[in-house]
């Protein structure tokens, strides 16, 4: 009769087993899914980028705290990224703007004008407010999607 072998002993072989059978393939999870945005067209480096991913009208561009998804980025020679990653199949749509001052906020004159730069994918456009979701708006069908935003500034002189 074997004597019991101690705890250490099976985890050994239970290690040694698992290490030496084939690697399991496995499909793509929701969590290997990623939405990468560039920004372009910053007209300085101060600051930071702050992003927010929409999955509805509802809520989109102007109440970022209903987003399904934040990043935030640094800014270098002009440009910035930001990335969404672990998001499952949906349509979306993303709105960034250029946080010259890092207080977390879009800045805005008194009738609502932004006082710092906005962009929007599909790089849409406001008609008299900020752009519909409809206009921004992209299906995403998982895996990697790049996208490129370029931040607008509508306040004339601005740098």
């Amino acid at each position: 009769m074997k004597p019991m072998r101690t705890l250490r002993e099976l985890l050994a072989v239970f290690v040694s087993l698992v290490s030496a059978s084939p690697a399991v393939t496995q499909a793509p999870s929701a969590k290997d899914n990623l939405i990468h945005v560039e920004i372009l067209g910053l007209h300085n480096d101060q600051g930071r980028v702050l992003c927010a991913l929409f999955s509805s009208a509802v809520d989109f561009p102007k109440k970022a705290d209903k987003a399904v998804a934040h990043a935030v980025s640094a800014i270098s020679q002009g440009k910035a990224s930001c990335d969404f990653a672990g998001v499952g199949s949906a349509k979306y749509a993303v709105s960034v703007f250029h946080d010259e001052n890092s207080n977390g906020k879009l800045d805005a004159n008194f009738i609502g004008i932004p006082r710092e730069g906005v962009g929007a994918s599909n790089n849409a456009k406001g008609h008299f407010g900020p752009p519909k979701f409809d206009a921004a708006a992209f299906q995403f069908s998982g895996e990697r999607l790049d996208l490129k935003i370029i931040i607008n500034y509508l306040q004339a002189g601005r740098t």
